[in-house]
């Protein structure tokens, strides 16, 4: 009997093929997170940036992942 392979989840896949086309809000999170490195308040954070990243990966990747569900 053959082993069945593990299902491969799509979602992860559309994302990673998304990230390069988010380039532009990539760099603005790693700008923000070099700026607030040396923080010593713990009161910067880059979580505005952070979201505005994967917004724009959800953006890219949801046709595709919608286009393939039931």
């Amino acid at each position: 009997m053959a082993e069945e392979e593990e299902p491969v989840d799509m979602k992860e896949v559309y994302e990673e093929a998304c990230k390069p086309k988010c380039g532009k809000e990539l760099r603005e999170y790693e700008a923000c997170q070099k700026r607030i490195e040396d923080d010593t308040t713990g009161e910067a954070h880059c979580t505005g940036q952070y979201l505005d990243f994967w917004k724009c990966i959800d953006k890219c990747a949801a046709p595709k992942i919608f286009a393939n569900t039931r």
